[in-house]
C-alpha cells in the first residue's frame, strides 16, 4: 500500500468508525517536510492520526480510565486496540513493516492518548523508548528480528537502564556483562522498569569495562535481551502514586547469557546509544504531559461553567477566570515546546537542547495545571469521584522519569553555556 493509501485507511478509520488493522505491514504515512519552514498547519495525514488517537482516547480510554486506576490492572485490551489502530510503535521503520512516522507525528498521537489516561499512554510509550535504541543503532538483522515482531502482534518491550542506586546518575550503573566466548553473561538488578513484567524483550545497559575509572562513553554496552532468557527474575508490580495501570517492576539478571549478535553497535557504545534515544523520546514524553494538562484545563473549564457561587457561575469570578487563562497559556506554550523539539529531530538536527526544554517545561506545566484544576474544583477536586485528583497524581512522574526536572536543567545549562564557549 502506498503512503497515500495509508492515509486513506486512516481517513476511513476516523470518518466511518474503527477498522482493525490489516495483517499486512502498513507503510509510512509520514508526509511532513522538515526544514521547509515553520507552519502551524498540520498536513491531512497528521490530522488523521490526531483524529484517530483522539477518538480512541475519548470513546474507549476515558470511560475505563478510573477503573484501571483503582485496580492497577494492566490495560491489555486498550493496548491491543491501540496496536490494531496503528497508534503503537509508530517509530518503527518501513523496512521492518512499520509506519516509519516522524517524532512530530508520534507526539501528536501521544498527546491525544495522554488526554485519555497517562497510565495507558505510558504503557504504550514505553514501547517507543525500548525500541528506540534498536531503531537508531541496530543492524538490519537486529531490526527485522526485534522490531518486526512488534508489527506482527501486540507485544511490549522495555528500556532497562535505571537501577536501585543509579537513576539520574547513569554512570553509576552496577549491572555487569562479562564476555565468555560468543556470549555475554549478565548479572545485576534494574529498577522502575516500565513494562518490565509484560515485555517480550529488553534493551539493557550494562558495564563491560570492569575498570571503575574507564570513561563513561566507553564503559557500557547496550544489549537486546529476550525476556524469557534463563536467569531473569521479574519482581512484583509496584503500586505507584499515579499512572497505576502502567506496569513498573524491578528485574534481576542472574547469569543471563546473551549472544554477541545481540550487542548494539559494539562493545562500549551503550552509553551513547542510551542517551541518544532520549533526544527522540523526550519530545513524546513532553507531549504526554501536555495531553494531561489539556485534559485538566478542559475539566476545570467545564466545571467552572457549571458550578455556581454567590449567584453566578464561578467562571465569572475574575479569580477563577484568571486561573483558567494562566492554565491555557501554559498548555499552549508547552505544546509549542514539544513541537519545536520534534520538528528539530525530524529535520535531522541534534535536538538535545530543545528536547530538554520541552520535557522540563511540559512536566512542570502538567503539575501546575493539574494542581490548579483541583483548586477550581474545590472540595470536589480532592475526591476520587471527580477526575482531577487522578490527573494531579498522574502528573508528578513527568518531573521524574526520562530525566528529572533537575537533570533537564543541567542539560539546558550545559547546552546554553556551551554556545558561548564555542
Amino acid at each position: 500500500m502506498s503512503a497515500f493509501g495509508a492515509c486513506r485507511m486512516l481517513q476511513a478509520v476516523a470518518g466511518r468508525g474503527w477498522r482493525p488493522r490489516s495483517s499486512k505491514p502498513a507503510p509510512s504515512a509520514h508526509a511532513s517536510r522538515p526544514g521547509a519552514g515553520f507552519s502551524f498547519e498540520l498536513t491531512d495525514e497528521q490530522k488523521e492520526f490526531q483524529a484517530t488517537a483522539r477518538k480512541f482516547a475519548v470513546e474507549e480510554v476515558i470511560p475505563v480510565a478510573a477503573q484501571y486506576d483503582k485496580t492497577g490492572e494492566y490495560p491489555l485490551p486498550l493496548i491491543k486496540r491501540a496496536w490494531e489502530l496503528g497508534l503503537m510503535n509508530s517509530h518503527i521503520p518501513e523496512s521492518c513493516g512499520g509506519l516509519g512516522l516522524g517524532t512530530f507525528e508520534s507526539c501528536l498521537i501521544t498527546e491525544e492518548l495522554a488526554y485519555g489516561c497517562t497510565g495507558v499512554q505510558t504503557a504504550i510509550e514505553g514501547n517507543s523508548l525500548g525500541e528506540m535504541p534498536v531503531i537508531i543503532a541496530g543492524n538490519e538483522q537486529q531490526q527485522k528480528k526485534y522490531l518486526g515482531r512488534m508489527i506482527e502482534e501486540p507485544l511490549m518491550c522495555a528500556y532497562c537502564v535505571t537501577e536501585p542506586g543509579a537513576g539520574s546518575d547513569v554512570a553509576g550503573i552496577k549491572t555487569k556483562a562479562e564476555k565468555k566466548g560468543d556470549e555475554y553473561v549478565i548479572n545485576g538488578q534494574k529498577m522502575w522498569i516500565t513494562n518490565g513484567g509484560k515485555a517480550n524483550w529488553y534493551f539493557l545497559l550494562a558495564r563491560t569495562d570492569p575498570d571503575p575509572k574507564a570513561p563513561t562513553g566507553k564503559a557500557f554496552t547496550g544489549f537486546i535481551v529476550e525476556a524469557n532468557s534463563p536467569g531473569i527474575q521479574v519482581g512484583r508490580k509496584e503500586m505507584n502514586m499515579g499512572q497505576r495501570c502502567s506496569d513498573t517492576r524491578g528485574i534481576v539478571f542472574e547469569d543471563v547469557r546473551v549472544p554477541k549478535e545481540n550487542v548494539l553497535l559494539g562493545e562500549g557504545a551503550g552509553f551513547k546509544i542510551a542517551m541518544g534515544a532520549f533526544d527522540k523520546t523526550r519530545p513524546p514524553v513532553a507531549a504526554g504531559a501536555v495531553g494531561l494538562a489539556k485534559r485538566a484545563l478542559d475539566e476545570a473549564t467545564k466545571y467552572a461553567l457549571e458550578r455556581k457561587t454567590f449567584g453566578k457561575p464561578i467562571v465569572e469570578h475574575q479569580a477563577v477566570s484568571f486561573m483558567l487563562a494562566e492554565m491555557a497559556m501554559k498548555v499552549e506554550l508547552a505544546r509549542m515546546a514539544y513541537q519545536r523539539a520534534a520538528w528539530e529531530v525530524d529535520a535531522g538536527r541534534r535536538n538535545t537542547y530543545y528536547a530538554s526544554i520541552a520535557k522540563a517545561f511540559a512536566g512542570d506545566v502538567a503539575n501546575q495545571v493539574a494542581t490548579d484544576a483541583v483548586q477550581i474544583f474545590g472540595g470536589n477536586g480532592f475526591n476520587t469521584e471527580y477526575p482531577v485528583e487522578k490527573l494531579m497524581r498522574d502528573a508528578k512522574i513527568y518531573q521524574i522519569y526520562e530525566g528529572t526536572a533537575q537533570i533537564q536543567r543541567m542539560i539546558i545549562a550545559r547546552e546554553h553555556i556551551g554556545k558561548y564557549k564555542a
